[in-house]
Parts: C-alpha cells; structure tokens; sequence
C-alpha cells in the first residue's frame, strides 16, 4: 500500500540529504510496526493516529525539527506538541527510532504498563523528549501556544540564542474542543509566525465518521482567526515538506490540514473507528505486514531503517553546536542571565525585595482589598524577578494583575510581559501551562475564582506535570457582594484544594499576601493559586516578621489570653471576623486564639507534631470560612463547629450577606459558647 505515485519523485531535507520515496516510505513504516505491535503487546491503546500520521511525522522529523536526543533538554530546540495525546505510540517510536538513550525497544514493549516510560499517554516527567503531558484533547494545542509566545518573547530578549519553533499535531477531536478555539484566536491575534499546526485530517472519530457530529471546515476557520491554512495528501511527502517549508516563512501562525487515512496499511480496519482506539488483532497485523511490505518479527527493526533514522537524531548536533557558540558570545552578565532563567532559578534580589516591602507594610498599614495588596506586592515583585509574565482573562481592572510599570505584550512588542488573553480563561491556562514548560518564564495570570471552573482542567495538568503556574483569582467569595451568586465561589476552594500537588492560598491582609506570594514563587515544583478579596480587609499583621509565617500553612495570628477554650480557624476574609468573635468571647470569660489557615496544603505537608502544636487542643475548634465545610474536618475533626456557606449566595451588598448568611462575630461566637453549653 503506497501514497499516490506523484510525490515518487526526490525530496530534499533542509540540509540537502536527500531522502528516496522508498527511503522514506520504510521509515514510515517503521513507526506504523512499532505502533500496531506494542499495542497488540498491551492489548490496549490507540494504532490508527501513529499509523495514520507516520508519513507526516517522518517528514517533519527528518527534515524539519531542530532536536539533539543528547540533550532532549536544549533550550533552542524546537518543540513538538503531541496534542492528540492518546496517539502516544508515535512519539514513543520516534524517541526510539531516533535514538533517545531512554526509549529503548524494551520500553516499547512495556508500552502501558506500570513504571514504563511508554505510559497510554505522554507524559513528560515520565518520558525524555516528551515536551508536555496531553491526552484530555484541546490541551496540547494551548500548551504549544505558549510555547509559542515564550519564544517570542526570550527571543526579543536574548536574542539569536531564542530561534526556534514550535510544533503541534492535532486530531479533529482536538480541534472540536472548546479550548482550541480560545487557543487559535490568541495565536493569530499575537501572530505567532513561529507555531504551525498540523492536523490529522483523518474524518474518523470514536463513534464513527466525523460527519456524525461536525462538519467545520478547520482550513476557512483558522484562516477566519488569522492564521494561514492549508490542506494537502498527508501521504505525500512531497507535500507535506512543501508545506511545512512554507509554514517556516510565514509571517503568521500556520495549520496544515493533512488529509490522512487513519490506521494506514490495515487491510480491513484502515480509515474507519475500529482502528481508532483498540489494538487491530493479529489477522490484521499480518495483512497489514503484508500491504506495506514489512517482512519483520514485531518490534524488529532492520539495520539499515534504524541507521537511516539513527542518522536523522544525528542531524541537530551542528545547531546545537553552533547555538552554543552563539551562546558563549553573549556579554556574560547578560549570559548568566539566561541560565538563569531557563534553569529555573529566582533571582538573588527577591528575598531583599521582599524584606524591603514588609518593613514598609509594617510601617505603614493598610485597610485594602487582598487583590489591590497583590496589585502592590507585584509592583515590588516583577521588578525583582523579570521572568515573571503576568496577564489576565479581560479583568485586569478587576484582577490587579498589570503592576504599573509592565508593559503589554503584543504582535508590536514581544518584550512586553503582560498579556491581554480576552475572554478566554480555558486558553490561558493551558497557554500559561506551555509558557512554563518552554522555561525561561514564570506565568501568572488572573480572573475570577468562580471561573476556576473553566481553568481547571489546566490547572490539573500544572499540578500532574509539577509546573510553576500561577493564578490569581480574585472575588473570592459572597463578599463581592452585588453580582449575585453566579459569580460568588462557594464550592470552589474545596474543589481545588482536592487536587494533588496545587497549593490554594488565601490570604487574609497584605502581610500574608506578600508571603503567599513569594511561596507561589519559590515552589518550583507545583502550581499556586492565590484566592483574594473584592472587599477591603484590615491589616491584622503590623508587627515586622522576618520569617514567612505563611509557609507553616497555619499559625496563630491572636493569641489567647490564658488557656485557650476554643480554637478559631479561619481564611481570608473570615480571619478578621474570627479577631472580632475572639473578642467577644474574651467579653463572656471564654479565652480563644485565632489561627490563619492561609494554606492547607502546607500545613498538611508539615510533620504531625507541628500539625498537632498549630492545632492546639482546645476543647472547641471552630472554621470560618465563606464557602462549604468540605476539607475543613482535617482541621478542626467531624465534631468541630462551622461557619460559613451551606448553599448559594445571593445578590446584596457584602456586608448585608455576611448578616444574612450568619457568617458574623456574634454568630461564630454563639456557636462556640453553645459547643461549650454556655
């Protein structure tokens, strides 16, 4: 079985090696054995993308993408998004075939099975050469758009040593997700001229025929969002490298609609659902061995295939090479700067920043909105650590994400460092999510937290990849009062504090905003969101702390006087109230202390004896919190009493809320006496 005779004629690499038809129809072939056989292995998994896609992928990986599997970590490589994720056995092939020292033929045979580096989709702290983790479909694509952006900008900042591009291959189920619309109108309106898009144009989707259920034209859609766009027979590789060539020269991002056949070579199940996401059956296997002239054992590649593609992985060693002369010729202050960034590192004025503007929060203290406090503390901030790229979803009035001397990144000016991403929080968080994983940046960005929904699947995939993300998100409660209960969180902060591995801070006054900030920015290896008020908050913490109070998760912001009774815990904005509830039990002869929880997840994290000494053993524990009780009974235990939301709130005045929905002094302090059967 072979692609149309027309394309029979030489194609050219860019490096002038020329590569045959029949040369390049057994490397093809070569990712379509290894992808049919290790899911036949596995019983499971998906062989009609890798096959479908093999000529495609071959044409872009032997001509076109700058990578040294050496290094599967230089910075100046150019990135290759597997958006359709569940097609992971051709990323997996490739790693193979192109001889990345971790992806040996034993981790093909293991492909889906536990400890393997072949997981059923990829994941890049599992796999070396895997740029990000994809498989919920419409991610991968976000992601490469922040990649995209990232090279733009460290490109205008550094200069020739930030020259790449950014790949992404994308099913139709990628392109039917809500998020890639989000993701492709950003691309087009920054003009991302170094992002191009290839799509699996293969028109079968699990039930069936894509026509079941779409019928978009994708080419007249991108074109619409400002991106070039074309279709060709992604079985010619003649096409495909012309194509891809012109994608490079373009002044705009670019998607390529490869028009494929989707488990290629199959004799039964080719281009329909029932090579889409099973394994084919060893009479399938044998025909499809038969069609595409693979006389070999399963998993068994001839010599001269494998050296063909060992040559390819060989090919970026000279622009590596080059690259890092180019890198040694950079002034070496401006040099060190770089390693720097991509490394990860803070700069060494942040603690010295930090320390500088809690001696001026000490000195001068302020009743303000913890939005308005990060507002601030991103002004000292972002001075201090200039990887940081901030922006927000069309809020940036509401979210006081844009500190005053940042300027606005755009197709103009890829210097600036904040971003305008519109109405489109899904596609911020996965571009936010890209921007990080390229490195050299640290993301943040800010909406609502009621919207935390429409982030979240990002945020989860920040939290599994380890990822330093962060999201500011303000009108964190009933306490922005007016707008009504469709935009006031009650449910959310329980919602995001159960996913593994993301830190949820909510700060209650500009000291502990200033901390929390500054642990989002120190935690390398997790995604921070910072839960912040509409409503202003008085300033409980005028003391100077050298110390991050913030960091134990918990601490006790009001001592008691005496022996404490009863434990107050309280977040954000509650924590004010639990200071005034803590009052008038002192005026009833009860002592209480109150304890800021700004972040559950550290103070789970500590050791049991210190969860124990922030505990306290009060003989009542009381949370206040303006949304559900879920999560709080890890603190204060099942019997403990709570105050806060047990449903919807309602459109009033926030302080008229507070009274309506009991979440006021006197009632956290009528509660606590009633526990004590006072």
């Amino acid at each position: 079985m072979t692609p149309p005779a027309s394309s029979a004629a030489v194609a050219h690499r860019e490096d002038d090696m020329p590569l045959s038809r029949a040369e390049h129809d057994r490397m093809a072939n070569a990712i379509r054995a290894l992808a049919m056989d290790a899911v036949e292995q596995a019983k499971s998994g998906h062989p009609g993308l890798p096959m479908g896609a093999a000529d495609v992928a071959t044409v872009l990986f032997t001509r076109f993408l700058k990578f040294d599997p050496a290094d599967p970590t230089w910075p100046d490589r150019d990135r290759f998004v597997l958006s359709a994720g569940h097609g992971s056995m051709l990323i997996y092939a490739l790693l193979y075939l192109l001889g990345y020292e971790a992806m040996t033929i034993e981790q093909i045979k293991r492909f889906r099975q536990l400890g393997s580096a072949t997981p059923g989709h990829p994941e890049n702290f599992e796999t070396p050469g895997v740029e990000t983790t994809t498989g919920p479909l419409g991610q991968g694509l976000g992601n490469a758009v922040g990649m995209a952006i990232a090279e733009r900008h460290l490109a205008a900042e550094f200069g020739g040593v930030v020259d790449h591009h950014t790949y992404a291959l994308a099913s139709d189920g990628d392109l039917m997700e809500g998020v890639s619309q989000e993701a492709i109108a950003l691309a087009g309106h920054l003009k991302l001229n170094r992002l191009i898009v290839l799509f699996d144009d293969n028109g079968i989707s699990i039930d069936g025929p894509l026509a079941l259920a779409d019928s978009v034209d994708q080419v007249k859609r991108f074109e619409a969002a400002g991106w070039n766009a074309s279709r060709i027979d992604g079985h010619d590789p003649q096409a495909i490298a012309t194509a891809i060539a012109d994608a490079k020269n373009s002044d705009r991002p670019t998607m390529i609609a490869c028009k494929t056949v989707i488990g290629f070579g199959a004799p039964t199940k080719a281009g329909t659902a029932g090579s889409h996401g099973s394994p084919l059956g060893a009479e399938e296997i044998k025909g499809a061995r038969e069609k595409l002239g693979w006389n070999y054992p399963p998993f068994e590649i001839p010599a001269d295939v494998l050296g063909w593609w060992r040559a390819a992985g060989a090919r970026g060693k000279s622009a590596h090479k080059a690259w890092d002369e180019r890198l040694a010729g950079l002034p070496i202050e401006q040099r060190g700067e770089f390693a720097r960034r991509i490394n990860g590192d803070l700069p060494l004025g942040l603690s010295e920043a930090v320390r500088s503007y809690k001696q001026k929060l000490a000195a001068e203290p302020k009743e303000i909105a913890t939005r308005i406090a990060s507002q601030n503390a991103l002004d000292v901030l972002t001075a201090a650590v200039p990887e940081m790229i901030g922006g927000s979803a069309d809020l940036t009035g509401s979210n006081n994400t844009r500190p005053k001397a940042m300027t606005v990144l755009s197709a103009a000016d890829y210097a600036g460092r904040f971003i305008h991403y519109g109405v489109r929080e899904h596609g911020m968080a996965a571009a936010m999510n890209g921007l990080a994983l390229h490195g050299g940046i640290i993301p943040y960005s800010g909406t609502f937290l009621v919207f935390s929904d429409y982030c979240r699947p990002s945020i989860r995939l920040a939290a599994l990849m380890g990822e330093r993300v962060i999201h500011v998100m303000t009108h964190d409660s009933i306490g922005l009062g007016e707008d009504g209960p469709t935009h006031q969180p009650v449910e959310h902060l329980a919602a995001l504090r159960a996913i593994p591995n993301l830190l949820v801070f909510r700060p209650c006054d500009p000291v502990e905003t200033l901390e929390c900030w500054q642990l989002a920015l120190e935690t390398r290896d997790a995604p921070s969101v910072l839960a912040l008020t509409r409503q202003n908050l008085p300033q409980l913490r005028k003391a100077l702390d050298e110390e991050n109070r913030c960091a134990a998760g918990a601490y006790e912001i009001a001592a008691a006087d005496g022996n404490a009774a009863v434990s107050l815990f309280a977040t954000g904005s509650e924590v004010a109230i639990a200071v005034e509830a803590q009052k008038l039990l002192k005026d009833r002869g009860v002592a209480a202390r109150v304890v800021s929880v700004p972040c559950f997840e550290l103070l789970f994290a500590a050791d049991a004896a210190t969860r124990r000494a922030v505990i306290g053993e009060a003989k009542v524990n009381v949370a206040v919190e303006a949304a559900v009780r879920q999560g709080w009974d890890a603190i204060i235990g099942s019997d403990g009493v709570f105050v806060g939301m047990d449903g919807f709130g309602a459109s009033a005045p926030y302080k008229d809320l507070y009274r309506h929905f009991g979440i006021t002094a006197e009632k956290i302090a009528a509660a606590a006496l009633s526990k004590l059967g006072k």
